[in-house]
């Protein structure tokens, strides 16, 4: 077995690909060759950013793009036909 292994990194969350020992593979029982595709302090910080992307997304999801305009109060109709913005109030 060989002493060094290629790290995959990941393109989309700025991780690069490198060579690292294979002691900091972790094991992996389905992989053929039974190791992880990443080192494992890149693995962390893959699934770190996976889950601030999910969080991130589920905020953007729950806001709403715009808010809703608040109509102005409609005018108050008089007895006599006039129409005034607001009952007065006579002290």
């Amino acid at each position: 077995m060989a002493d060094t292994r290629r790290c995959i990194g990941s393109a989309k969350f700025g991780i690069e690909a490198h060579e690292a020992p294979v002691t900091e593979f972790p094991a992996q029982p389905s992989q053929k060759d039974g190791l992880g595709r990443m080192c494992k302090p890149h693995w962390n910080a893959y699934t770190n950013a996976l889950r601030k992307a999910s969080i991130a997304r589920k905020a953007a999801e729950a806001a709403p793009a715009d808010p809703e305009p608040i109509a102005a109060p409609e005018p108050v109709k008089a007895k006599r036909g006039r129409t005034a913005a607001a009952p007065a109030a006579e002290a």
